[in-house]
């Protein structure tokens, strides 16, 4: 079993409430052309496993450039290449799931690692927050609340779940 890269979003929250005014790093993917601008490993994570998907969706009705949408599972996906930074989005959003640094990395380059690349793996792993990315050998493991976000990528959270 290849490694994979275990990314605990509850270490980015706690980093980012105690130094505001930190940046952490992003991981990304290679993507193909067309793919509604970079998406990073972060927010796309937390769009899949933190957002409460409400129905009425009032951070897509805020944004004032159409730059937030909901797909057919209830997930929401924003338009890097649309969005403007306003965060109206994370202002209305009555469960906090928005992340306010989503939105600087369209103008930090810097912060930019590539996680198709072992080397960049490493670096990105060293520029994030303590114990937030690690290299584990391991697959998806629900009991311990990690889940796959895909072939390479796990993600430690909480999902929050209605009863049905």
């Amino acid at each position: 079993m290849d490694k994979k890269i275990l990314i605990d979003l509850s270490k980015f929250r706690e980093s980012s409430d105690k130094s505001c005014d930190i940046t952490p790093p992003e991981g990304f993917f290679s993507i193909p052309p067309n793919m509604n601008g970079l998406k990073s490993i972060r927010e796309l994570a937390v769009f899949q496993f933190t957002c409460r998907k409400c129905e009425d969706a009032p951070c897509i009705d805020v944004c004032p450039f159409e730059a937030l949408e909901k797909d057919s599972d209830g997930m929401i996906h924003r338009y890097t290449n649309l969005c403007i930074s306003c965060k109206s989005c994370v202002t209305i959003c009555p469960f906090g799931t928005m992340m306010t640094d989503f939105f600087d990395h369209h103008r930090k380059k810097d912060l930019y690692f590539d996680l198709s690349d072992k080397d960049e793996v490493n670096k990105f792993i060293k520029a994030c927050p303590a114990g937030a990315v690690s290299l584990v050998d391991m697959d998806e493991n629900p009991e311990e609340h990690i889940y796959k976000l895909n072939d390479t990528v796990l993600i430690k959270e909480n999902i929050w779940k209605t009863e049905k």
